[in-house]
């Protein structure tokens, strides 16, 4: 990879007291060797940190991990928080062990999206098509 390439800037960690980081240090690897600039909050991240840390870094976008199983009660009011500190067009990704069963995991996508996630990323999907995704819309956001 070139060192002059920047793709975006992400903002990751693990939202809520979860403390489970393996899924997002392979997301983050996976940016970081694509090209993106990432800064990771690590685990038991707060809505708050996360929003500081995109107006701190301009960030483009937020991936966000869970695996409790309880990311709806912990992200419900996230959009709402982005655009009032005026992260409106901020891309927003969720990904993880999103929801406790088998039958609300059919609904996982449209749960997230209708809290205003850009992406919802569940249990085996690759680094490549979070990569993948993000270099899309990252690259739609910029031509804004």
């Amino acid at each position: 990879m070139s060192e002059n390439v920047n793709k975006g800037v992400a903002v990751t960690g693990v939202i809520g007291e979860d403390v489970h980081v393996v899924g997002i240090r392979v997301i983050e690897r996976a940016l970081n060797e694509s090209g993106f600039k990432v800064h990771s909050l690590g685990a038991q991240v707060s809505q708050e940190e996360f929003i500081q840390a995109a107006l701190e870094t301009n960030a483009d976008a937020i991936l966000v991990s869970s695996l409790s199983g309880h990311a709806e009660i912990l992200v419900n009011t996230f959009r709402a928080k982005c655009v009032e500190a005026g992260l409106a067009d901020i891309i927003l990704y969720i990904g993880g062990n999103l929801v406790m069963s088998e039958a609300q995991m059919e609904k996982a996508e449209s749960i997230f999206k209708d809290l205003g996630f850009d992406g919802v990323y569940l249990p085996g999907t690759t680094p490549y098509k979070v990569v993948e995704d993000l270099t899309a819309d990252v690259a739609r956001k910029r031509r804004k």
